[in-house]
């Protein structure tokens, strides 16, 4: 099985390194010197890693065969594509690899449909879960134990706990919407009375 393990970004300095944003959660492996990583598009690789390093928090590859600014930039954007057993797991039992959530139904723990797994976005300060809902549209989702409570692979699903505003943000809005038409027709409603009432008044002093 082929998985996306990152993404090449700009050059850096002009000895051919470039910035690489890590779709894996194991760039240890996947992304070390002697990998071989075949690239999207094709003609680009296969592109072997000669020598990663750590720069401000990004991590910075070197391939063979590059060796100036100039030949890295020819790379940038380029998808770095690893060749994974579908067997294969992580050592550690509460980790997992990217295919492995890809797909999986999003549910609270009620049995509330939330949406699917799209993609994972792998971030320098955590993971997001990229949930496409019914509708079509997108919700990002931090993967963190205090938020997703349960991955059940046999099930095929992420059970989630989110806290207020993470998946209802545009329940909240139109909440806030209906209130504000609710208030303007309460009001209309007032201005009506009062005119009824006047009009009465009006009616009596004519009769009198």
């Amino acid at each position: 099985m082929q998985l996306v393990v990152a993404r090449i970004g700009r050059a850096h300095g002009i000895k051919g390194e470039v910035t690489v944003e890590v779709r894996t959660d194991e760039p240890e492996l996947r992304l070390g010197p002697g990998a071989v990583l075949a690239t999207d598009p094709a003609g680009a690789g296969p592109l072997t890693i000669e020598t990663g390093r750590v720069h401000s928090g990004r991590l910075l590859l070197r391939f063979e065969g590059v060796r100036d600014r100039n030949a890295a930039e020819t790379l940038r954007n380029t998808l770095l594509i690893a060749e994974v057993d579908p067997e294969e797991h992580p050592e550690d039992p509460d980790e997992y690899y990217d295919h492995q959530l890809t797909d999986l139904d999003v549910v609270l723990a009620d049995g509330t449909e939330v949406g699917r797994i799209t993609e994972i976005s792998h971030l320098p300060s955590q993971d997001l879960f990229i949930v496409e809902r019914p509708d079509g549209s997108e919700v990002m989702i931090p993967f963190v134990e205090e938020i997703v409570t349960e991955i059940d692979l046999a099930e095929q699903k992420a059970v989630i706990d989110p806290p207020p505003g993470l998946i209802d943000d545009r329940a909240v809005i139109a909440s806030s919407r209906d209130e504000e038409q609710h208030d303007e027709q309460r009001g209309q409603q007032r201005k009506n009375d009062r005119q009824d009432a006047g009009e009465e008044r009006a009616a009596g002093g004519d009769e009198n």
